[in-house]
């Protein structure tokens, strides 16, 4: 099972068949993009603590309408995928063989956006166990790659990993759809697309220093952090392929990536 970073951009992502990411998520399972999962850990921008936590639900996960000032509807859908207490156990238990001194357990915490939001287009059935972990912000990003790597061997169980962000993720620049790229935007995307497919994970795991733009990219890094993650996770020698590129609102990077290990 490869892993993914998925940038599921803005929540209006969920119906909005102008953004151009839209189809590529649908089309998912059409594709044979991965085989179908056991069961889904999702680590999103959207669930930050201050120590890694899942969420451990018995029976179906609420969905939670993370986002303001969207449309009403928006606030009416549902994704009633089933929990997946026992996966979230399994995470725990890596988490904590690789090193990581503390694990929470949320019993009560449904999925946010950024794992419901891209996955009703990849999986509409909402059939499939779902986790989620949550991200560190605090932390850096070689904290959450080596979070993925003591999670590895999740892929030889049937577990698909998603990494749910946004390539680029500055908030308080958004401009009309249409609007040209501009040239930040631009040059961080380009940098991070150079950097993974020629296998520079470790200049992507210090991105604050290496890439151009990387603060305007990402002011805060919860939406990057998912990318390390997914990376991390893919384990040793792993590859990395652009499956998605497209932009919305001039400034929103729908890129995704998926992480092949070498022996897949």
């Amino acid at each position: 099972m490869d892993t993914f970073y998925i940038s599921h951009g803005s929540p209006t992502l969920s119906f909005d068949d102008s953004i151009p990411a839209r189809p590529f998520l649908k089309a998912w399972q059409e594709k044979g993009l991965c085989p179908r999962p056991r069961a889904i850990l999702v680590v999103s921008g959207h669930w930050d603590t201050s120590v890694p936590a899942v969420n451990v639900i018995n029976g179906h996960a609420d969905t939670i309408h993370d986002f303001y000032g969207f449309p009403k509807h928006m606030y009416k859908i549902k994704y009633p995928a089933p929990g997946a207490p026992e996966l979230a156990k399994r995470v725990k238990e890596l988490l904590m063989a690789s090193g990581f001194e503390r694990v929470d357990e949320d019993k009560k915490r449904g999925l946010d956006h950024g794992a419901w939001v891209p996955l009703m287009l990849m999986y509409p059935e909402a059939d499939i166990p779902v986790c989620q972990l949550s991200l560190q912000s605090n932390r850096d990003a070689s904290y959450h790659y080596n979070m993925g790597r003591a999670l590895a061997p999740l892929k030889d169980e049937g577990v698909l990993i998603i990494g749910s962000g946004s390539t680029t993720h500055n908030l308080r620049i958004i401009l009309p759809p249409g609007s040209p790229v501009p040239s930040w935007a631009s040059d961080f995307d380009a940098w991070l697309k150079d950097a993974l497919l020629q296998g520079r994970f470790e200049d992507v795991n210090h991105w604050d220093e290496k890439a151009p733009s990387a603060k305007m990219a990402h002011p805060w890094p919860d939406h990057f952090y998912p990318l390390h993650f997914a990376m991390g996770a893919a384990g040793e020698n792993a590859k990395a392929k652009l499956m998605h590129h497209s932009w919305d609102m001039g400034t929103l990077s729908y890129a995704s990536y998926q992480f092949t290990t070498a022996t897949s």
